[in-house]
């Protein structure tokens, strides 16, 4: 059965281009039944692809082929029977829907699970349609600016190369980051047929010789069953992404307020179809740099946070020993603080009012150290100090800090007395300095002297 579902696609379209090269008249059972039975059974195959495939792909795949299906059931169906005029506008809307979805589904078909870069999409989006704003004002103005006279298929006959322009510049990336991979080979192959067929019928139809049912329509079902076909081949397993090099992203967004400028300065130079794709350039480039700010903000905020401690806003541990890497050519001293009767305070009075005690410890050392020293929470009720001066100074400073802890905690009523042991260690450019630190505080603690001095390293 899967089997079945995964050539019936191909099968019936090759059977349409084959009795289409026989009986060139219109016919309902060719160009009506047949041929939308093609992109119905391409759907079906989707669907029934291998469980393998991402599911966002698979429904964004599927919805994107059913809207521009719904536009063909309705252009088929006006060419053989009557229909209100409103019709038409229905079918171009309905073509247009398959781009946004076709948009979703290609970054996602090709490995299960990866994830959908927005700014990948943003950069394809600004090349794309940069690269349409000049393409539209050297080329597709010279095809039709006075051919087609109703503005509605003027509007549409422009959007549609666009789109398919973006469309394959997202193909090209995926083909390139899965390295020429035989999937994503050929649902780039897919989406390039699918794109060349929108060409070919704008081209024809501006010329006057494009007639419904003839064999070229079959373009864009060709581009459908291959990207069906694309789903049930084995998918890359490349983790790598190729972005579009920033100075392609560049000239980009300096082609459109050029060409702005230009129809400000010369009106009629380039008609006003050129100001939609410019300035939607533009736009998505601020856009862009707006969530590149935003990320780049919360990644500092996260980078503090990860470095800071949640209770008193001090530096945490990773902190102290960060700095305390580029502190060796340095002189001064590492102080190690540990709280005497800490413990009690948590027990008797509770882990809320033991907080609010290490926020205010926290006030009284910041206020005690000099400027540019810094002064971190290690964990529980263990400080850390790395302080700058001679000997004699950061002794001075230890005794300091000692004396802060002199007189009580007043909170919520309650009168606190804690202590606190500190480890001096001077940079005597002997190593060692946190071992040698924690040694002297549990010498601090143990002997009761309050502060105790690191021992030379013989």
């Amino acid at each position: 059965m899967y089997r079945v579902l995964r050539w019936a696609p191909l099968w019936l379209l090759l059977s349409h281009i084959a009795l289409k090269s026989i009986f060139t008249e219109r016919s309902i059972l060719l160009d009506l039944f047949l041929y939308n039975a093609i992109w119905i059974c391409a759907i079906a195959a989707i669907a029934q692809s291998p469980l393998s495939n991402d599911p966002v792909a698979l429904a964004s795949a599927c919805l994107a082929i059913t809207f521009w299906g719904f536009g063909s059931i309705l252009n088929s169906y006006s060419d053989f029977y009557s229909l209100p005029q409103s019709a038409g506008l229905l079918a171009q809307l309905s073509y247009t829907l398959f781009y946004p979805l076709a948009l979703i589904a290609i970054p996602r078909s090709l490995a299960r699970g990866r994830k959908l870069n927005p700014l990948e999409l943003l950069d394809a989006a600004i090349f794309g349609l940069g690269i349409s704003s000049i393409a539209t004002a050297l080329f597709l103005t010279r095809v039709f600016p006075q051919s087609l006279i109703n503005l509605q298929d003027q509007f549409f006959s422009l959007l549609f190369p666009i789109c398919d322009l973006l469309l394959l510049i997202i193909a090209s990336i995926a083909l390139v980051t899965h390295r020429l991979q035989m999937r994503a080979a050929i649902l780039f192959l897919g989406i390039a047929l699918f794109s060349m067929s929108d060409l070919l019928y704008l081209w024809l139809t501006v010329n006057g010789t494009y007639t419904f049912g003839q064999l070229t329509d079959d373009g864009w079902l060709i581009g459908i069953v291959l990207i069906a076909s694309s789903f049930w081949l084995p998918q890359s397993k490349s983790e790598y992404d190729v972005g579009i090099h920033p100075a392609f992203l560049a000239l980009s967004i300096f082609i459109s307020p050029t060409l702005l400028a230009l129809i400000a300065l010369r009106p009629g130079i380039f008609p006003i179809y050129i100001v939609a794709p410019a300035v939607a350039t533009l736009f998505m480039a601020f856009f862009r740099m707006s969530i590149v700010i935003r990320q780049a903000k919360n990644l500092g905020e996260e980078k503090v946070l990860a470095r800071t401690d949640d209770i008193t806003g001090l530096p945490n541990r990773r902190r102290l020993i960060a700095e305390l890497s580029t502190f060796s050519k340095t002189e001064g001293a590492l102080l190690l603080l540990d709280l005497d009767a800490f413990k009690p305070v948590n027990d008797t009075y509770g882990h809320e009012i033991g907080n609010v005690v290490l926020q205010q410890v926290a006030q009284r050392f910041t206020r005690s150290l000099p400027t540019g020293s810094v002064l971190a929470r290690l964990g529980g009720d263990e400080f850390g100090v790395l302080i700058n001066g001679s000997y004699e100074e950061t002794l001075e400073a230890a005794y300091a800090l000692q004396a802060t802890c002199s007189y009580p905690f007043l909170i919520e009523g309650h009168s606190i007395k804690i202590g606190v042991s500190i480890g001096h260690v001077h940079n005597d450019g002997a190593g060692e300095l946190l071992e040698r630190a924690d040694a002297a505080m549990y010498e601090a603690k143990r002997s009761g002297v309050g502060v105790a001095q690191a021992q030379p390293v013989v």
